[in-house]
């Protein structure tokens, strides 16, 4: 842990201009109406130290031919594909306005559904479905009210800050549609609204590298990929650029998707075996042979040109049953190519891929990892399978590849906090008393009224946004086990693993791919009391404080681009009633091992649960992006108020930084 110096394309009678962006029309707001006017109930806890549907269309973003019918791309996704048009949602509680008093901020409130409201709903559904249908005149417009932040120069030509922006924003987007609407189609939505504002970059196709993204990035749908230029396709596993060469237009292949459903395909880390495109049965059933066109085409003349070409991996998710994750593995080159007849009889193209040398590995530790998990192989450098001994839901390896060192010092697992003899919690509170799972929008639940109306989380694991306070259900609240408003109490999501740094001490890393949002484990360890904090600071190099200064950075959604009030947009600032002091020296769990960075992939959010009678504040750690496997985890550690007023800090409680980041502050603490 770092405490020390730590082609030619057929003709479509039905073309139209596919680059024209869409009028998406945004999402209402959500906010609930309490009864008699009053807010839920206040912060009650003691203070620490004592008193989308899929019936829509496709839409072809950046200008390429939409795959005829009786063609089809073997290489095609399964995600649904970004609507041709966006009908305004219909959501679980359609916004009214209420009559009574206003919230405190002035404004009035909406009420969430009410029960019995099914019917309502599935006649919704059927209105929206019909509005896919509707000849809708399709408008290139940016909102004249919200402003992207992204210069024309920056949305044709991106870098790794505009990048790793563009992806979160969207996926805020998508986590609030979803969590407002339980919508199907929250990605593409997400996806047409971030389009129409200009939220994108690198919209300039290109053969090689992508400013900004790097070989083992991860993405959970293709349209993740097409807002940052990755591929530019959301259906077509093949991507490609005409340029003029002589008196013909000469198309070269720019990347690929290997969906890894083909014989041949994705098995091989170093090479693959790539299907062409078309062939496939037509809506009569007859297949054909595959056609020296679009696709194929362009990776035969890359295959003369020698151009590399980027390959995306697609594996299963194991977090869920029908979706993605696709790999980003670095440029290939194409080698050879062939025809060969396929199971239906007809001819279809056949390309052989071969990774370029001297990239970092990607798709390959990704089969490493599978063999590990699946007993295949034994993991390199391991000193314990498990080294909490069966106190956490899932094992934690212990490793050290690096040198000789047999593990960390002597400290007591612990997967909770663990309270001291005088640190009483006094303050009594009262939970929910709902039967079965807590349910969004139900104000008769006390759980779900101290969080504004909403779940907190989708699918009991995800955070939808950060906020001054998170309430979670407790262990003595009626509801169930499965509750989904008990995330942190469910234990870890992700087979993690405490490894040796090359010259940072400890660190912690996941075997599993982390999705932004998830959960990955709260800090646990002894709560000390406010007077030892000095104490603490200076000998105690695993206390965590929340009076320290933290970078600021936003990760929340932009109530514009859900059409919110901005007024009613969530802080992301915390509000703990005095400071939270936590060490892990003697009593701790995996927290303890997570490295500082400067550029980090994990933040903390307090959350409060309830039981006993009593409030109790932890602190839990959420991906700040997507994770892969392997990728060390690491979180800011902030900067005490006292060292930060300091010039000459690095020689009064600051430590010097090794996180490597290209926005290292050089110290920290």
């Amino acid at each position: 842990m770092e405490r020390v110096p730590g082609v030619n394309t057929v003709p479509n009678p039905n073309h139209y201009d596919k680059s024209i962006v869409l009028d998406v029309k945004p999402l209402r707001s959500l906010k609930p109406v309490f009864p008699n006017g009053k807010q839920g109930p206040p912060f009650v806890g003691c203070p620490p130290f004592g008193p989308s549907s899929t019936g829509y269309s496709p839409f072809f973003p950046f200008g390429s031919q939409q795959p005829t019918q009786d063609t089809p791309d073997l290489n095609q996704s399964q995600d649904t594909p970004l609507p041709s048009f966006v009908p305004p949602l219909r959501s679980y509680n359609t916004p009214t306005e209420s009559n009574g008093p206003s919230g405190s901020n002035g404004m009035k409130r909406r009420v969430g559904r009410p029960k019995g409201t099914s019917n309502v709903k599935k006649k919704e559904k059927k209105t929206a479905a019909k509005e896919t249908n509707l000849d809708v005149q399709v408008v290139k417009r940016f909102s004249a009210e919200f402003d992207s932040g992204i210069s024309p120069a920056e949305r044709e030509d991106g870098n790794g800050y505009l990048v790793s922006s563009v992806l979160m924003r969207f996926d805020a987007v998508r986590r609030r549609l979803s969590q407002v609407e339980y919508a199907k189609a929250a990605t593409s939505k997400a996806a047409g609204t971030l389009m129409s504002n200009g939220v994108r970059t690198n919209t300039k196709k290109r053969v090689g590298t992508v400013p900004g993204i790097e070989v083992g990035d991860i993405f959970f749908s293709r349209i993740e990929m097409c807002l940052v230029g990755l591929h530019m396709q959301t259906m077509a596993g093949i991507d490609y650029i005409t340029g003029k060469v002589g008196s013909d237009d000469e198309p070269l292949a720019t990347s690929i998707v290997s969906s890894g459903r083909y014989d041949g395909e994705a098995q091989d880390p170093e090479s693959l075996i790539y299907s062409g495109q078309g062939g496939n049965a037509d809506k009569n059933g007859q297949a054909s042979d595959q056609k020296l066109e679009r696709g194929n085409l362009a990776l035969e003349k890359s295959l003369r040109k020698g151009n590399g070409v980027r390959v995306i991996r697609g594996e299963e998710d194991a977090a869920n049953k029908t979706g993605k994750i696709y790999i980003y593995d670095g440029l290939y080159s194409i080698s050879e190519s062939w025809v060969e007849k396929g199971k239906s009889g007809c001819n279809t193209f056949k390309y052989k891929l071969v990774r370029l040398p001297g990239q970092p590995p990607a798709f390959g530790v990704w089969k490493s990892v599978h063999k590990w998990k699946e007993g295949l192989t034994t993991r390199p450098g391991l000193i314990l399978p498990d080294l909490t001994s069966g106190a956490e839901s899932k094992p934690v390896s212990l490793v050290n590849d690096v040198d000789e060192e047999k593990g960390p010092a002597y400290f007591t697992y612990i997967s909770s906090l663990k309270y001291s003899e005088s640190f009483k919690l006094t303050q009594p509170t009262i939970g929910c008393s709902c039967s079965g799972s807590c349910s969004p929008g139900d104000l008769n639940c006390s759980c779900i009224r101290k969080n504004g109306g909403d779940l907190p989380y989708l699918n009991g694991v995800m955070l939808v946004s950060r906020r001054p306070m998170i309430y979670e259900c407790g262990p003595t609240c009626p509801c169930n086990a499965n509750c989904k408003n008990k995330v942190i109490q469910t234990g870890l999501k992700s087979h993690l693993e405490v490894f040796k740094t090359a010259n940072r001490g400890w660190g912690l890393r996941s075997w599993d791919s982390i999705r932004a949002g998830s959960f990955i484990c709260e800090y646990a360890g002894e709560l000390k009391e406010k007077g030892m904090l000095r104490e603490y600071q200076d000998e105690d190099e695993y206390v965590f404080d929340t009076s320290r200064v933290y970078n600021s950075f936003k990760w929340n959604y932009e109530p514009a681009l859900v059409d919110e009030d901005p007024l009613d947009e969530v802080p992301e600032e915390f509000d703990l009633p005095s400071p939270l002091l936590i060490s892990a020296k003697k009593f701790g769990n995996v927290a303890r091992f997570m490295n500082h960075s400067c550029s980090p992939n994990v933040f903390w959010q307090p959350i409060v649960c309830e039981g006993n009678g009593e409030s109790v504040i932890h602190i839990a750690f959420f991906a700040m992006r997507h994770i892969p496997p392997m990728a060390e985890l690491t979180y800011d550690y902030g900067v005490s108020p006292m060292s930060e007023a300091r010039d000459d800090s690095l020689l009064h409680g600051k430590r010097r930084c090794l996180c490597g980041s290209e926005k290292c502050h050089g110290s920290f603490g």
